[in-house]
């Protein structure tokens, strides 16, 4: 589960990663290059719920294998994409495959790890997408620049086809044949109905959202207003990512330790959502950052701080429902998540047109902040009916 977060993280990096290069060559704008991540970013949210269904009914072993070669195929389809159509077509179809990418991983984890050890089991099962990002430009700047940007998503379907292979070794393992453990009390099923619900997915969503802000524009923004090269533009967004990769074993250390399986802990994750929020704000700052190195320390740190959101939500997540429905979870929150950045990557796109950096800073460091106080409401509004 990890390599196959990696290598899902790889094929949707390498486009960001390359936006400067593929953007001048074929004369697209920032804004229809957000468009583009809102095509994967549409599928991708209703791939997250389906294949978490599917893979809840079907097993891993098979959805998995259906899911990764389905969207190797699509990642080595950008090979031959020239304009706005062929790239969004792409990109729509990466973006559903690989769906199944954080449902596979949470249904995993329930599946094999005992409560105590969950939230570690959750980063190290995750942490393969951040571990992508930080590699992606370490591997695919040197591809690029000896057979080009097509040749880079050439390279992101050998890697897929070589997890295929892998995954027909590791995938029958017996444990990932039995059924889930019971589980303590009478967790509900996830119910659109239920707040608690919709306060996980807000608090994931909108608290999770700078690292598709670092992700999808770092790269412009070290082009455009930093003036770098493409070669020293891969050279540095390694750095990034690894505050997120780190985040994820630091915050699922705290979470395991802290005692976050019980539903009842209320405060303990109103404490834990509150202190992500505060650590959030600092992004406000990135627009007026002149040293590079002070930037990159500044992404660092937020998706290190936005790494902590996904893996407290999804522990909330997993107390308060059942966890035979751990691939749908983990489905509608990556799927909430990719809905909002659907909406927010071409207005961030917008604003780099016209050279508003500071507001789209701003605007990216503000939501968790309100991702946290909509989940304190609609908490508390459930633990009120509940009483």
């Amino acid at each position: 589960m990890t390599l196959v977060s990696l290598i899902s993280y790889i094929d949707r990096n390498t486009l960001a990663l390359l936006a400067p290069t593929i953007l001048q060559e074929t004369g697209l704008s920032g804004e229809q290059y957000g468009w583009i991540i809102s095509a994967f970013s549409v599928t991708y949210m209703i791939g997250n719920p389906v294949w978490g269904r599917w893979l809840d009914r079907i097993g891993l072993l098979r959805g998995m294998t259906v899911a990764v070669g389905f969207w190797t195929l699509a990642s080595v389809s950008h090979a031959f994409a020239s304009g706005f159509r062929s790239f969004a077509v792409a990109r729509a179809a990466l973006g559903f495959g690989e769906g199944a990418t954080f449902p596979g991983g949470l249904r995993t984890v329930v599946q094999t790890l005992p409560p105590h050890l969950r939230a570690r089991g959750i980063a190290v099962a995750y942490s393969g997408g951040s571990l992508g990002a930080v590699v992606t430009p370490l591997i695919v700047t040197p591809i690029a620049l000896a057979w080009g940007w097509r040749g880079a998503f050439w390279f992101t379907g050998l890697i897929g086809a070589f997890w295929l292979v892998v995954w027909r070794v590791v995938g029958t393992n017996p444990k990932l044949r039995a059924d889930l453990p019971a589980q303590a009390g009478s967790a509900p099923k996830p119910d659109w109905g239920n707040p608690r619900l919709w306060g996980f997915m807000a608090v994931y969503a909108l608290g999770s959202l700078p690292l598709a802000f670092v992700l999808y524009n770092a790269s412009l923004y070290l082009g455009q207003v930093m003036g770098l090269s493409q070669a020293a533009i891969g050279g540095l967004l390694w750095i990034p990512p690894l505050g997120w990769e780190t985040g994820y074993f630091v915050w699922g250390t705290l979470a395991d330790r802290g005692g976050l399986r019980d539903g009842s802990a209320g405060p303990q994750f109103l404490r834990y959502f509150l202190g992500l929020m505060l650590l959030s704000l600092p992004l406000c700052a990135g627009y007026s950052i002149s040293s590079v190195p002070a930037l990159m320390g500044l992404l660092f740190f937020s998706m290190f701080v936005a790494a902590g959101y996904i893996i407290v939500s999804v522990a909330y997540a997993t107390s308060v429902f059942s966890q035979s429905h751990a691939g749908f979870l983990a489905g509608l929150g990556a799927g909430s998540w990719s809905a909002l950045v659907a909406v927010a990557m071409p207005l961030f796109g917008r604003l780099f047109d016209q050279h508003e950096y500071a507001p789209a800073f701003v605007l990216a460091a503000l939501f968790p902040a309100a991702g946290t106080l909509l989940w304190w409401a609609l908490d508390s509004r459930a633990q009120s009916a509940k009483a």
